[in-house]
């Protein structure tokens, strides 16, 4: 594709999200992990902007620290680029500008938030215009995040989390969001917990090797009822990440003793995610967590996925 479609810049919002429901199967001989979770896209965006350049660059900035965020190859929205480039034969450019809002390395997607956006924005400016199916396709090439950031609303995600069926939730769930600018690394959040159930193999039970959602999810999030899924929020990952961060384990007290429904590890973590029972409700911890110290954040979801705006 030689002809682009526009001349002006496209901007491409995206949501972060929150495994409301995570198990993790036993480790397999590639040390991948087969995965059953529940995804909810949340009120925290990132913004990307693609226009027409010669070469692939991108420029990072927002209100949250993106001094770890590289701006080279290594950057997933750049990859995302040179991906959709290849697949299509565009011949062309982009510089990519990203306002980041989800906390970096904090297990809420930011980084699939920005290779979605990418792809998005990119199709639009270049014309390639490759349908939502091969976005998907190329989205499940980049990391197993990335095609629900493409889709956003509640989703459940099977495989390698990758593989997205659609979950109806109805109404507005409401979240008070705990973030650290010290990140953790994913592999070293699975690595932890695969020597937490080697440890304790007499004392748990084996991890499954197809793993499932718990329908009890789908009935709360169906019912949009936040006290019913509080019962059944579940993360496997979270014994590991507070194996790595036990200070974590003092926010989760926290918040859940000053009126949160229940408090949860986001993904591989550090962000906490407390459910509140109405936004009247999140405001208020919001307050309380503030009051403490920490960096607390209102969002809620379900919001729709990667979309072009204004």
């Amino acid at each position: 594709m030689s002809i682009a479609s526009t001349s002006t810049p496209v901007r491409v919002r995206a949501p972060g999200k929150i495994n409301v429901f995570l198990e993790v199967g036993c480790r397999e001989d590639d040390g991948y992990h087969q995965l059953a979770t529940a995804f909810q896209a949340v009120s925290l965006y990132e913004d990307l902007t693609a226009e027409h350049a010669v070469g692939f660059t991108m420029a990072v900035s927002g209100s949250v620290d993106v001094s770890a965020v590289p701006v080279d190859d290594r950057n997933l929205a750049l990859r995302a680029a040179r991906l959709l480039a290849a697949e299509t034969g565009y011949r062309g450019g982009v510089h990519l500008e990203v306002v980041k809002q989800v906390p970096v390395a904090g297990g809420m997607g930011g980084g699939s938030a920005d290779a979605a956006a990418a792809l998005v924005a990119c199709d639009a400016l270049w014309g390639t215009d490759v349908g939502s199916q091969e976005l998907h396709r190329l989205a499940a090439r980049l990391g197993a995040d990335v095609p629900f950031a493409l889709r956003g609303g509640t989703a459940i995600g099977t495989g390698r989390g990758d593989e997205l069926s659609a979950a109806l939730a109805r109404g507005r769930f409401d979240w008070v969001l705990v973030v650290n600018e010290d990140g953790l690394s994913t592999p070293e959040v699975y690595g932890a917990l695969d020597r937490h159930r080697e440890r304790h193999h007499l004392d748990i039970a084996p991890a499954r090797k197809t793993p499932a959602v718990d329908a009890a999810v789908l009935q709360a999030l169906r019912a949009g009822d936040a006290a019913m899924l509080a019962e059944v929020l579940r993360n496997d990952l979270q014994a590991a990440a507070l194996s790595l961060r036990p200070d974590l384990a003092a926010t989760l007290e926290l918040g859940e003793s000053s009126g949160a429904l229940a408090g949860i590890v986001s993904g591989s973590g550090p962000t906490v995610a407390f459910l509140a029972e109405s936004p009247e409700a999140a405001a208020e911890l919001q307050a309380v967590l503030d009051a403490a110290g920490l960096d607390a954040l209102l969002a809620h979801g379900p919001v729709p996925g990667a979309r072009v705006i204004g």
